[in-house]
């Protein structure tokens, strides 16, 4: 059973009506946001229409401030924003939804007023104004929107959207558009994306135009409206205005290719999506990060019935990443009893790629721990020490049953971390340098390499000078200074 002294509401409640009051006045004194808080709450006593003649005060009052909000206000503002977010949803919203949506939109317009002379540079106050943003379909549904009129409204904020808060809005605000809705907004950003830009007509010459503020906002206009015709053609389904939104040159983008025959395939059109993709087939750097392009040509190849192919372009894919879901999707794809002989035949080849730091991660990952063994073994003068990120969990899965591997790695980033007098690196050096003691006691055999005492004294003949290094290696191995 909790104490009668425990704070919480059942406890509280003990005090009384009087006794909370006067506390409630005395945490308040000199908190504006906290009195804030506590006038809404009266309001909402007085009825709906008070908690809205309240919340629209307040909001005028935010949107027409001229301060700066430094970063120590950031925090007070976006939770001003919050309260009355959470008014207009928990007071407002279920007496009135059509006044709490004119309402909710009135806080989103504050956005364009506040975030321009705020500090905000962690996003706190953006994300404040992108969260009350998320409610706009919900309640937009609840009032009953008309159509036409709420896709007017949509097109007012959404063009005066400087800081992307609207980024979602489409998307929430489809359901309450419906078709009729959807299309009239498509017709307003239409004309808006060719309506002529007001300037003051001075061009200074040809070679300066496209510096101008007209310019700047040409390409601001014509950025958003693309983005804005996008979202419409997926809530309507329709895939070609969505492709129609790229130039020819665009669309041979790979990524973009992928984007568009996507939508293609899930419309049913897989003939015109593998054409879309064969006119954009990823090149050179691009053939191994474009992994979207090579997911929608499997699965465009796999809905026309072309398995084989299908098949075969995963084990390219394979063979370009080494990446273990690839490696496993091939193989998930394979008749019974196939699988086994294809995972050696990866595992060779992995053992054969060209690069070892992907083989080794994918020998790890996989897990291979004996071919990740071979391969280290195999190629220990190859190691690039620089990548701690790689090597160090490598070098951890190797260390219970493959020592020698496990040091040849840990050496590696040892000598990188000296080589180039890398200071930060050097309490790391000595831990790995703890790690190769310890694990020197079970190993064997150190073949070519050098054993571990051995491989000590030529640290300290080379860099015996490097005093911050052997201060870390003193921390970890005091006996070794006995």
């Amino acid at each position: 059973m909790a104490s009668p002294k425990t704070l919480n509401a059942k406890n509280l409640e003990a005090l009384g009506a009087a006794r909370l009051a006067a506390l409630l006045i005395e945490v308040t004194t000199g908190s504006a946001a906290a009195k804030r808080r506590l006038r809404l709450e009266l309001a909402g006593e007085a009825g709906v229409e008070a908690v809205r003649g309240a919340i629209a005060k307040r909001l005028t009052t935010i949107a027409t401030a001229r301060s700066i909000v430094t970063w120590g206000r950031v925090k007070t503002v976006a939770a001003d924003v919050e309260a009355q977010h959470r008014a207009i949803i928990e007071q407002v919203a279920p007496a009135d939804p059509a006044e709490a949506l004119a309402l909710l939109w009135r806080l989103i317009d504050c956005g364009n007023a506040v975030l321009p002379r705020s500090e905000d540079f962690n996003g706190r106050l953006l994300r404040t104004f992108k969260t009350a943003a998320g409610d706009l379909g919900r309640l937009a549904k609840d009032a009953n929107a008309k159509p036409a009129d709420l896709a007017e409204r949509a097109f007012e904020a959404a063009t005066q959207d400087r800081y992307e808060v609207l980024r979602e809005m489409i998307p929430n605000l489809s359901p309450a558009l419906g078709p009729e809705g959807l299309e009239f907004l498509r017709s307003l950003v239409a004309a808006w994306r060719t309506e002529s830009i007001p300037g003051n007509g001075v061009v200074r010459d040809s070679a300066h135009a496209r510096f101008t503020p007209e310019a700047a906002e040409r390409r601001r206009r014509e950025r958003d409206a693309r983005f804005l015709l996008q979202q419409i053609a997926d809530a309507l389904g329709d895939v070609d205005a969505y492709a129609a939104q790229f130039d020819e040159e665009t669309r041979t983008v790979p990524a973009i290719a992928a984007e568009i025959a996507l939508r293609q395939l899930e419309s049913g059109k897989a003939e015109d999506a593998l054409a879309t993709l064969d006119r954009a087939p990823p090149l050179g750097r691009a053939a191994h990060a474009s992994h979207g392009w090579h997911e929608v040509r499997i699965a465009t190849l796999e809905a026309l019935g072309r398995g084989e192919e299908a098949l075969a372009l995963r084990w390219e894919r394979f063979e370009t990443t080494l990446a273990p879901a690839e490696l496993r999707a091939y193989l998930a794809k394979l008749p019974d009893f196939e699988d086994f002989d294809a995972e050696q035949r990866a595992l060779t080849l992995a053992l054969q790629h060209a690069d070892p730091g992907r083989a080794l991660d994918f020998l790890i990952a996989w897990p291979a721990l004996d071919k990740a063994d071979r391969l280290v073994r195999g190629r220990a003068g190859t190691w690039n020490g620089d990548s701690y990120e790689h090597l160090t969990p490598a070098a951890d899965a190797l260390d219970a049953n493959y020592p020698l591997a496990a040091t040849i790695l840990r050496r590696a980033m040892i000598d990188f971390a000296l080589r180039t007098a890398r200071s930060k690196r050097y309490r790391h050096a000595a831990r790995h340098l703890a790690e190769c003691g310890r694990a020197a006691q079970r190993i064997e055999s150190f073949g070519d390499l050098a054993p571990h005492e051995e491989y000590v004294g030529i640290l300290r003949t080379m860099h015996g000078r490097k005093a911050g290094f052997w201060h870390e290696v003193q921390r970890e191995l005091p006996a070794l200074f006995d």
